[in-house]
C-alpha cells in the first residue's frame, strides 16, 4: 500500500460545496456505531443538529462521508512533547528552545492527523534546563490554537530534601506559567512518599490536576498515594502502571480498589514506555476496569529514546486494548476517547446535537474494522476540518487474467467522497 501522508485542510477545498455561510459545516451519510446512517450539521464548534441522511438542510460546506464510520475525536492523556521525535538523533537531542517547539509541533500535529484533538504532554522542568523546556512546548500550544488543544505536566525530577527545594519552587512557577497539570515520577526520588505529598499541595494551591508517573509495582506505595488522594478536589491521575500486572492477582485487586475508592484514574500505555516509566508492558486494564477504576490509554513516547517506534496512534492504543488485552472494540475506544477527555478534564462528546464538534471520521462500517484498518481519517476540531489523511490499496492483475475485478479499498467508486 502506497505511503498515507496527512494533507492541509486546504488542499481539500474542492471536496466540500460551500455556500455564503461559511460557519456551518454539515457531514453528510456517515455512519454511526449503532448503524444509522446520518447527515451531522456543525456550527459554532458544537454539533446543531443530527438526522437522517438527507434530512438536513446544509446552509454551509458539505463534507461527503459515505462510507465513512463517525466517532467523537480521541484524546492524547499521555505524550512526552519535549523529548518526540529524537529517537534517531546521534548524541543528545538538542535542548534549545526552537528545537523544542518545532519537536513539539511537529509531534502534535502528527497525533492530530491520528485523530487526536486534545493532548496532554508531560514535560521535564528542573536541573539545568529549568523551564526552558515547559516554555518552548507553551509556545507551540499557541502556534496550534485552532487545530488542536495541547495542555502540559509540569514533571520536577527531585522535589524532597535539600536537592528537591528549587524545584519545588520552580513547579510552583511552572503552573503559573502556564502548566496545566503538576506531575512528575515519585518513584525516582529518595522519598516517593514526600514527592507525592508536595505535588499534591501543590495541586490544592493552585486547583490545577494531578498526574503521576508511576509502575505501579508496590502496593504499600500505591495504597499511601490512594489515601492522600482520597481528599482531594483535584482531578489525580496515575500511570502507566504496568508493574500492577506484576504483582499476585489478589494484591493487585486490593490496589485497584483502593484507587477506585479514591477516585484515581489510570493512563495505561499499550504501545509502549515512556521515559517517566521503567516497566514495560500494560497495566491490567480488565482488573482495573472491573474495580471501578477509570482507565484511559495514551501512546508515551513518540519516537523517543524510550520507543524508537513509537506511533502515537490513539487507535493502534484501542487496538492493542482489544487484541491483547480483551477489551470489547467500543469499551477499547472509549479508553482513547470518552474515558481519556475525562482524565484529562474536557467536556464530554457525543455524536448528538448540542456536543463540542470533535470528531473522527474513519473508513468502514464498524468498529472492529475501524480499530483494524483505519488508514482513512478525516479529523474534526472545533467544527472543522483539521486534518485528514487519505490511503487507497490497489493491486496489479493476477497472471490468469480472470476472475473478479480485484478491489480497492473504500466504497465503490461511483458514490465519490473522499
Amino acid at each position: 500500500m502506497p505511503d498515507s501522508q496527512p494533507r492541509r485542510p486546504g488542499d481539500h477545498a474542492a471536496d466540500a460545496t460551500v455556500s455564503p455561510d461559511s460557519s456551518a459545516l454539515t457531514l453528510c451519510g456517515a455512519r454511526l456505531t449503532d448503524g444509522r446512517v446520518v447527515d451531522v450539521r456543525l456550527r459554532g464548534g458544537r454539533i446543531e443538529a443530527v438526522g437522517t441522511a438527507g434530512s438536513l438542510p446544509a446552509p454551509g460546506a458539505r463534507l461527503d462521508l459515505r462510507g465513512h464510520l463517525l466517532l467523537p475525536a480521541p484524546a492524547e492523556p499521555h505524550a512526552h512533547s519535549d523529548t518526540a521525535l529524537t529517537a534517531d538523533t546521534a548524541g543528545p537531542a538538542p535542548q534549545h528552545p526552537d528545537a523544542i517547539q518545532r519537536r513539539a509541533t511537529e509531534a502534535a500535529l502528527l497525533q492530530l492527523g491520528h485523530g487526536a484533538t486534545a493532548l496532554r504532554s508531560h514535560v521535564r522542568i528542573g536541573d539545568v534546563q529549568g523551564l526552558a523546556a515547559l516554555e518552548a512546548v507553551l509556545q507551540a500550544r499557541r502556534s496550534l490554537r485552532g487545530l488542536a488543544d495541547l495542555t502540559t505536566v509540569a514533571m520536577p525530577r527531585l522535589l524532597t530534601g535539600v536537592a528537591g527545594a528549587d524545584n519545588l519552587a520552580m513547579l510552583r512557577d511552572a503552573v503559573k506559567m502556564g502548566a496545566g497539570a503538576v506531575g512528575g515520577c515519585p518513584d525516582l526520588d529518595p522519598d516517593p512518599a514526600g514527592y507525592a505529598e508536595a505535588v499534591l499541595e501543590v495541586a490544592a494551591e493552585h486547583g490545577c490536576p494531578v498526574d503521576l508517573h508511576t509502575d505501579g509495582d508496590d502496593p504499600a506505595r500505591l495504597a499511601r498515594l490512594a489515601a492522600m488522594a482520597g481528599g482531594m478536589r483535584q482531578e489525580v491521575t496515575v500511570g502507566p502502571c504496568a508493574g500492577l500486572a506484576r504483582l499476585p492477582g489478589d494484591t493487585a485487586a486490593r490496589a485497584a480498589a483502593q484507587l477506585a475508592a479514591a477516585g484515581v484514574g489510570v493512563v495505561c500505555l499499550p504501545q509502549g514506555g515512556c521515559r517517566g516509566a521503567e516497566c514495560r508492558g500494560t497495566a491490567p486494564v480488565r482488573l482495573l476496569r472491573e474495580a471501578g477504576v477509570r482507565v484511559a490509554a495514551g501512546s508515551g513516547a513518540l519516537r523517543d529514546p524510550a520507543n524508537p517506534v513509537g506511533r502515537g496512534d490513539p487507535l493502534e492504543a484501542a487496538f492493542l486494548l482489544a487484541s491483547q488485552s480483551g477489551l470489547r472494540p467500543e469499551h477499547a475506544y472509549a479508553a482513547v476517547s470518552a474515558e481519556a477527555r475525562r482524565v484529562m478534564g474536557l467536556p464530554e462528546v457525543r455524536v448528538e446535537a448540542g456536543f463540542p464538534a470533535e470528531l473522527l471520521a474513519v473508513r468502514g462500517d464498524g468498529l472492529a474494522g475501524a480499530l483494524s484498518l483505519a488508514y482513512s481519517r478525516v479529523v474534526v476540531h472545533r467544527g472543522r476540518v483539521v486534518a485528514r489523511t487519505s490511503a487507497v490499496r490497489e493491486y496489479c492483475d493476477s497472471e490468469t487474467g480472470g476472475g473478479p475485478g480485484l478491489p480497492r479499498q473504500g466504497r465503490p467508486e461511483s458514490t465519490g467522497g473522499p
